[in-house]
């Protein structure tokens, strides 16, 4: 999965049956996203179209707080957990402090905007994350 979503042309030209990676991995993301809608509805005792609205917008930043990469290639599962509970604490405490949902909204989408940053930091080797300097 690293390999197809790093670089597609690579891992063909590796021998990677990529369409084959793919299927599979949308197979179990689908899997998995019909586990997740029953959890949901046996908590709510109730089926819902609209109860997980805002959910993929906790999963996005869940995974890119854990350190997954817009570009591919790069993640690791216990980032993304972390990434998860730094979410959950995040909503759990603006909940607390009865924000708006609006609001919360705004918070999630400058929270994504500065992992997003930092993660384009990280790649150009600059700011916080340098550790040496490049030499011209």
């Amino acid at each position: 999965m690293y390999a197809v979503g790093g670089n597609k042309s690579a891992a063909v030209y590796s021998g990677i049956n990529s369409r084959q990676v793919e299927i599979c991995v949308h197979v179990i993301c689908a899997t998995l996203a019909a586990v997740g809608g029953i959890i949901l509805a046996s908590r709510m005792y109730s089926a819902q179209p609209t109860a997980g609205q805002s959910y993929e917008g906790d999963a996005i930043a869940a995974a890119v707080l854990g350190g997954t990469s817009f570009n591919g290639g790069v993640g690791t599962i216990g980032g993304t957990i972390i990434g998860a509970l730094i979410i959950g604490f995040l909503n759990n405490g603006m909940n607390l402090l009865q924000l708006s949902y609006y609001w919360q909204l705004v918070v999630k989408g400058i929270v994504i905007i500065g992992a997003v940053y930092l993660d384009m930091e990280k790649k150009k080797g600059r700011g916080i994350f340098a550790l040496t300097k490049k030499k011209a």
